[in-house]
């Protein structure tokens, strides 16, 4: 596994603060609409419909307000003050926190459903995300997990974040954040040891929002094939968990 445990997590938690005010700019419109559409989409196939779910890494809301429209319940966590106030303008009937996903403020057995889109690379210890999870899901519940993938296409990023900070370049996920990236078996081996079985893994996401608009335009159409046929080419993983039981 790639990365180190001493991400500075404050650093994750001043930059989603700050853009905080941008950020549904990024992924609730254009091209970042399209890209969130698609891993929401991975992602949501992978949860029980109609249940209620913690989403992890909450951002402003976006999936938990996705799994709501499909007829659930839906809380979520974030560790910037900034994103949870977004997210509680967006969804007011909900629950949005400040937290960490490596100590839960949750009973055990609370939830059908736990999901993280696009932050679980930021993790110290994903390993107790995982085991939180298991253990504030109810018997039967699922987890799903959408990350950073490692490849040839993203090992150039991290370089390209760290320039971007020292430009202060104000963009989503622009920065130096000690990311890490995984491959399908480091996730399946980490959410097996946490006590979930029936894992899978699968790549995702071809048509990253921060091409330039032609490529991206081209790579959002073979984004279906490349995701079937070439999933190396893939910048995420998405990998589903269940806990043991029947719901």
């Amino acid at each position: 596994m790639n990365g180190t445990s001493e991400i500075p997590l404050y650093k994750v938690q001043r930059h989603y603060d700050e853009v905080a005010d941008i950020y549904d700019a990024w992924y609730d419109a254009s091209r970042g609409r399209s890209y969130y559409d698609n891993i929401a989409r991975h992602v949501m196939s992978c949860l029980p419909p109609g249940g209620f779910l913690l989403d992890l890494g909450c951002g402003t809301g976006l999936f938990v307000s996705r799994y709501i429209q499909r007829g659930g319940r839906g809380v979520g966590l974030d560790i910037s003050r900034g994103m949870v106030t977004r997210a509680r303008m967006r969804r007011r009937g909900s629950l949005f926190c400040r937290g960490t996903a490596e100590v839960l403020p949750f009973r055990d057995g609370t939830f059908d459903a736990v999901s993280s889109l696009l932050a679980f690379s930021y993790l110290r210890f994903p390993e107790k995300m995982c085991s939180e999870a298991y253990r504030v899901l109810k018997p039967g519940g699922a987890l799903a997990i959408c990350t950073l993938g490692r490849n040839l296409l993203t090992s150039g990023l991290p370089a390209v974040y760290t320039l971007g900070e020292v430009m202060r370049i104000k963009k989503v996920g622009v920065g130096d954040f000690g990311e890490r990236y995984y491959t399908p078996g480091e996730l399946e081996e980490m959410l097996k040891t946490a006590g979930f079985v029936d894992v899978q893994a699968r790549r995702c996401s071809f048509a990253h929002h921060r091409l330039a608009p032609p490529l991206f335009s081209l790579a959002r159409r073979i984004e279906p094939f490349v995701e079937e046929n070439l999933p190396a080419l893939a910048y995420n993983i998405v990998i589903r968990g269940k806990k043991p039981g029947n719901r």
